[in-house]
């Protein structure tokens, strides 16, 4: 008798009314890219500054065009974009970029 009471309570509090947490989906944030064509016969790293220091990109090769994503960064943000040659020699950049899900940049 005892185990018949202590199903039907189990069973009870199992069908139960439950509670439900209803939210709003997550905000979705717009990847922002840079269109990088390198006309250079060499090697560049490409950075973005949008504040106190230079955030690696990626590297892209001589005579090449690649499509960069940039991660940790918002669409309309205001940035320095940078093209440093592997070899050290000069560099580029370009000020008061605003960043948008695709943004063009070619060397020199």
């Amino acid at each position: 008798m005892r185990a018949i009471i202590v199903t039907a309570l189990l069973l009870a509090t199992a069908c139960g009314p439950r509670q439900v947490e209803v939210r709003s989906a997550p905000t979705q944030t717009t990847e922002v890219a840079i269109h990088f064509t390198n006309n250079l016969a060499k090697a560049v790293n490409v950075y973005v500054n949008a504040g106190e220091s230079d955030l690696f990109i990626r590297q892209v090769g001589p005579n090449a065009t690649e499509h960069l994503a940039v991660r940790g960064i918002a669409a309309g943000t205001r940035v320095t974009l940078k093209a440093k040659p592997i070899d050290g020699t000069g560099g580029y950049e370009r000020q008061g970029v605003t960043m948008t899900d695709m943004t063009t940049w070619r060397i020199p």
